[in-house]
């Protein structure tokens, strides 16, 4: 009898944890229906790219990658998925070597894939729907790892869209309308993947905020999750309108949900926040956030600031600068203004209402950003030198000398690389293992080291 080969498939994902999340669920549908799942690497008949557009420079590295994929893999099925696909569907159609193009909701349709696989047309497949036609709210979640290697930290989507319409943000345009998962399935979900052996999950969506589920909020989720046997739930990304107090409360009486927000500010002047469509004030933000850090030990506070927003005057700049000094912030991911197509932002900078900045203003307020960002996260990550705290270990490997060195994060996300003298036995087995670590120094990069305590 002859052996039926069965098709394979790899993916390369781009962009925010959400889209990881989905690839995986899209990977565990395809498995189930009989594709080998694979990587570049090892070569695949089929390969997915999941695609950003939150910025011009994730657009740019998306047209880079697609590239770099199809020069590499001759012969292969190319299919490109996710927001840019969304938005921007024929111009990657036009991309030599692409073979389909599917949006944000059509790249769950798994047959699609199949039928690409099978005739590799010449003019590629084009499916887009409107994601704001449809209610269905498509699963996402990490594909259990190969059996026998550790487990640590999976993703886990439990909302997908947003309703907030801020001016410069293509997200309504390429997700649709803010819609959350149903609050049984996400435990079912949690509970499988905790029974294979992950120990942390990440909450994902766009808005995660905003999940309601048949009377279920964010923060009755939270605590339906801490009954799930898991070391830790990290929530990722949170709206600052969304944290109150009773979201504060849940947290701080919780031992397993991580004291780690990452709350957009976007502009730390209230005149910018008004012109973004932002749901807050300056003085709203502040509030909630020395409320979270006040209330729950060890908390750290990530924040998301864009750099030349058009229309930013010198004072606006100046204002947000000391606001966001003044913050006891952890971190800060600072984004240079990017004009997104089809936005009101867009539609406001073509007529003028908005004056755009010019790159050196921009690159200089972003240097500034970054720099002071440098010095938040080097003042707080100081704070815990001395102290033991536990680490999540995700790589570990025999220094040479006898020894060990892992390295992992704490539950307030500080990145520490441990080390003990004497190990005897598979360093590879402390993967995926909460351990305590003593801290001792800072290195270069702001990360700490330490030594393990056994």
């Amino acid at each position: 009898m002859r052996k039926i080969s069965l098709p394979s498939v790899a993916a390369v994902t781009l962009g925010c944890k959400l889209n990881y999340s989905e690839t995986s669920a899209i990977l565990d549908r395809l498995s189930a229906e009989g594709w080998q799942i694979s990587s570049v690497e090892k070569g695949a008949d089929m390969i997915i790219i999941h695609t950003c557009a939150v910025t011009k420079q994730a657009e740019q590295k998306c047209r880079q990658k697609i590239r770099q994929l199809v020069r590499r893999n001759p012969g292969c099925a190319i299919v490109v998925i996710g927001c840019y696909a969304q938005l921007q569907p024929f111009l990657l159609s036009a991309f030599e070597g692409v073979h389909g193009v599917l949006g944000s909701n059509d790249k769950f349709r798994t047959e699609i894939y199949r039928e690409i696989l099978d005739t590799k047309p010449e003019t590629p497949l084009v499916q887009v729907s409107d994601p704001g036609a449809a209610d269905e709210i498509h699963a996402g979640y990490s594909l259990p790892e190969d059996s026998g290697v550790a487990r640590t930290r999976a993703f886990l989507k439990i909302q997908d869209g947003c309703d907030y319409g801020c001016a410069y943000c293509t997200i309504p345009m390429a997700r649709g309308r803010s819609r959350s998962l149903p609050a049984a399935m996400l435990i079912e979900r949690a509970h499988a993947l905790a029974s294979s052996g992950y120990r942390e999950i990440v909450l994902t969506g766009v808005n995660i905020g905003d999940y309601r589920s048949e009377g279920t909020g964010f923060a009755g989720l939270l605590r339906m999750l801490e009954q799930v046997a898991l070391d830790r739930i990290r929530v990722s990304s949170l709206e600052p309108d969304i944290i109150d107090d009773r979201l504060l409360d849940v947290v701080a009486c919780s031992r397993k949900i991580a004291p780690h927000f990452h709350v957009p500010l976007q502009s730390g002047s209230d005149r910018m926040l008004q012109a973004m469509g932002r749901r807050y004030t300056t003085e709203g933000y502040r509030e909630r956030i020395m409320r979270a850090v006040e209330s729950i030990q060890d908390c750290a506070i990530g924040i998301d600031v864009i750099a030349g927003y058009p229309g930013e005057s010198e004072e606006d700049f100046q204002d947000m600068y000391r606001f966001i000094d003044e913050l006891p912030a952890a971190y800060l991911h600072v984004f240079s203004c990017s004009i997104r197509p089809g936005t009101r932002l867009a539609s406001q900078t073509a007529s003028g209402e908005r004056k755009l900045l010019s790159s050196r203003e921009i690159e200089g307020r972003s240097d500034l950003l970054i720099e002071l960002g440098r010095r938040k996260k080097s003042a707080y990550t100081a704070g815990f030198l001395g102290k033991e705290r536990k680490v999540l270990v995700e790589t570990s490997t025999q220094d040479g000398r006898g020894g060990v060195c892992c390295s992992g994060y704490t539950a307030n996300y500080l990145h520490v690389t441990a080390r003990a003298e004497n190990f005897a036995g598979d360093a590879q087995r402390l993967k995926g293992m909460l351990l305590p670590v003593a801290i001792r120094e800072m290195g270069h990069d702001l990360n700490l080291e330490g030594r393990l305590l056994f």
